[in-house]
Order: structure tokens, then sequence, then C-alpha cells
């Protein structure tokens, strides 16, 4: 089983993706509601994932995904948004990040897919 941070602004969408991803076997073993309690909860807790809101109130979720590839054994981040992929163009394939899914396709298998990517 892989262990998952949700860092979303939106209670209503934590509860969701808690909901969908536990049903798709990961262990939700925290959540948070901005980017710098996002980064210390993903400091304490090592989750395998980081599923990560691009927009969150205090920071956007490209720095947060930055500041976590910094430290050693990153999580994979995957980064979430309301708003199409094309809103943010490179931004989105700058590294930082396994990748990128809307929040409406948010899914276990939409996560592991973009693990299997070659």
């Amino acid at each position: 089983m892989s262990t998952i941070l949700i860092v979303d602004d939106d209670p209503r969408f934590r509860k969701q993706a808690r909901d969908v991803l536990a049903a798709d076997g990961f262990v939700v073993i925290g959540e948070a509601a901005d980017g710098a309690s996002g980064l210390e909860a993903a400091h304490t807790l090592q989750p395998d994932f980081v599923l990560l809101d691009v927009g969150l109130p205090d920071m956007e979720g490209f720095e947060v995904a930055r500041a976590l590839a910094a430290n050693g054994q990153p999580p994979w981040v995957v980064l979430t948004s309301t708003r199409d992929a094309r809103a943010y163009g490179r931004r989105l394939t700058n590294g930082h990040s396994l990748g990128f899914i809307p929040k409406e396709r948010i899914s276990g298998a939409a996560i592991r897919a973009l693990v299997d990517q070659p």
C-alpha cells in the first residue's frame, strides 16, 4: 500500500479525495490546507505521495513541490487543480512533480498511471 498526503485548501475536496484514494488502496496519512502546513506534514509524515493543489492560499503548489524536491528523498508529487493543465504551460514539466491530474479525475489508478509512465 502507498501512503499519501493531501494538500488542498478546500475541505470538501480533501474529503472527496481521501474517500476515493482510500477506496483505491492508498493510505491517506494526513491532510493540510496550505503550503506551509503541507511542507511540515510531508517532513513529519514522510508520505510516498503528495497530492498537491496548485492554487494554495499562502504559496503556489509549484513552490511547495520545489521545496519538497530539495529535501533528500522527496515524495512523489502529483499536482492537481480545477483549471486545465494548459493554463500552467511549461511550469508542469519543471521536474519537481510526477505529473498533473485534474481534480475531477483524481483516482488511485490515475496516480499509479503517472508512476508507470516511461
